[in-house]
């Protein structure tokens, strides 16, 4: 059985595509036509090799890759998908069946065309982790071998159940992080982007009877001219110039040396240093748990972490962490050891390995870091819009006292 997508008319003329099983494309045209539906193409999808074979518009048997899917997956999509499939497992549906009721219920044509591929993977005897490890662009590595280890121990619904659970909480995470800096970074672009417009338009235009004017103008107003005059002039450089200098961070963190110099002065920064450090703690604890409690061992769970910490300098402490495991010492003490991970974190770890309670102890720190950080960031963000403000009206003092101070002296020579 394969699986092919098709683009196809009602009989009342009305657009429509979708996801259809069928033995070959002349059956899938069959069994399109007896749902009231006439494909005008029909794409077979080739599990895991992301190839297709278009029957209708191009020869047959001529083939062509797909593009990957890198973001067109949300993680949202994913977890509510994986919720619906412990729920269905869970009421007895073999694994097969209930992959395939959920294929329609994706909300996105490029999920529904990897749920299809993941389907089909099962149906050739794949398990379902090598299925979904096909896709490593929508599937992280922890939630392919979450997968793994559920299926080797028979609990595939309740590993399902908790990594339905561990999505949900760092989806929930992000979105409050979000939602508290989008206020104070949207106030952050209007004000420069006015301030921008005023020493571009405005403040040249009102200026421009005090530069007529043989007289000795006030410092203030020196400044103000000359700072309007090159923005004026650079307007156009000036403006992309932050995002300019986004771009090239973000190229220089993609090297190896570059991205640890940056991540080291990121996680030694003076406030958000800190957070930074929380909010890392936080996923590793998170992630490390998770892992441990469904039966992945340590130095694999550590190796995944690794993967996706993402800082260069906290990756090495872990894979260091690791091989000291591996030699049998402790991950506390190295951790504990490295002003890189905060102290907390690693003296609740040690305590969960001296209990073995690890799992709990994990999650404990998870929790904990996860408030900190969000606690934090509320208060930096209470902080922050009044600084804003303040900052702005500083500015905007000045450029009024700049125009005001030359208007005073002509009036005293007036008077």
């Amino acid at each position: 059985m394969a699986v092919f997508e098709y683009n196809g008319l009602t009989a009342s003329g009305r657009k429509t595509s979708g996801i259809i099983d069928a033995e070959n494309p002349d059956t899938a045209q069959d069994d399109l036509k007896q749902k009231g539906i006439f494909p005008t193409s029909i794409l077979r999808i080739e599990s895991g090799a992301g190839r297709i074979t278009k029957k209708e518009g191009a020869p047959r048997g001529k083939t062509f890759n797909l593009p990957p899917l890198f973001s067109s997956v949300k993680s949202s999509e994913i977890s509510m998908i994986t919720r619906q499939l412990a729920t269905l497992l869970a009421a007895g549906f073999p694994l097969l069946k209930a992959v395939a009721t959920l294929v329609p219920q994706a909300r996105t044509k490029a999920f529904e065309r990897v749920l299809s591929r993941v389907k089909d993977a099962i149906e050739e005897g794949n398990s379902f982790a090598d299925a979904l490890g096909a896709h490593p662009q929508v599937f992280s590595a922890v939630y392919i071998n979450m997968v793994k280890a559920g299926e080797a121990s028979g609990t595939l619904e309740v590993v399902l159940e908790r990594l339905a659970d561990f999505s949900e909480k760092r989806e929930d995470t992000k979105k409050k992080i979000q939602a508290s800096l989008a206020y104070p970074v949207l106030m952050a672009v209007i004000g420069f982007l006015v301030l921008v417009f005023l020493l571009t338009f405005i403040v040249p235009n009102i200026t421009k009877i005090f530069t007529d004017m043989n007289h000795d103008l006030p410092m203030p107003t020196q400044m103000l001219l000359g700072i309007s005059g090159m923005v004026k002039a650079w307007w156009w450089l000036i403006i992309p110039a932050p995002f300019f200098a986004i771009l090239c961070l973000y190229g220089i963190r993609k090297t190896d040396k570059g991205g640890r110099i940056i991540d080291r002065i990121i996680l030694s920064m003076p406030v958000s240093g800190g957070l930074t450090k929380q909010l890392i703690a936080s996923r590793f604890s998170r992630t490390l748990g998770s892992l441990l409690d469904n039966g992945v061992p340590l130095l694999t769970a550590l190796g995944i972490t690794k993967t996706i910490s993402g800082n260069r300098v906290i990756a090495e402490l872990i894979e260091k962490a690791a091989q000291t495991v591996e030699q049998g010492g402790s991950l506390g003490s190295v951790l504990e050891n490295n002003s890189a991970f905060p102290d907390l974190a690693a003296q609740m770890i040690k305590v969960g390995e001296k209990s073995g309670e690890m799992e709990k102890m994990l999650e404990k720190s998870a929790e904990l870091f996860e408030r900190n950080v969000q606690t934090a960031i509320t208060a930096a963000t209470s902080i922050i819009e009044p600084l804003i403000i303040l900052i702005m009206g500083v500015v905007i003092g000045f450029i009024i006292l700049a125009v005001c101070l030359p208007i005073f002296e002509i009036n005293q020579l007036i008077g």
